[in-house]
């Protein structure tokens, strides 16, 4: 497996435990009283878009040539560093 297999597994492993997690804060929001669920519907919509991001980027990594996914790796982990920060901040505010 060459190194870019190996970062294109890790990073979608973490994204589907992060996003699995997500799925169930979702729940748990939703018992929110209505002036704290917009707000949560409103970090949640930034949260998939996060996340859609993520994923894409992971795609591009996947599809990219062996001499070239390297430089997509910065961006991506960029992209994936604001999802989990997103994240943490969401599920702090839950508590």
């Amino acid at each position: 497996m060459s190194t870019r297999d190996q970062y294109v597994k890790k990073m979608k492993q973490q994204l589907d435990d992060l996003n699995g997690q997500f799925d169930k804060l979702e729940k748990k929001a939703k018992g929110a009283n209505a002036e704290l669920r917009a707000k949560y519907d409103k970090q949640m919509a930034e949260l998939r878009k996060l996340s859609k991001a993520a994923h894409k980027k992971m795609e591009e990594i996947k599809d990219s040539s062996e001499d070239k996914w390297e430089a997509l790796v910065a961006e991506a982990d960029k992209v994936q560093k604001a999802f989990v920060h997103s994240f943490n901040y969401f599920k702090s505010q839950l508590k």
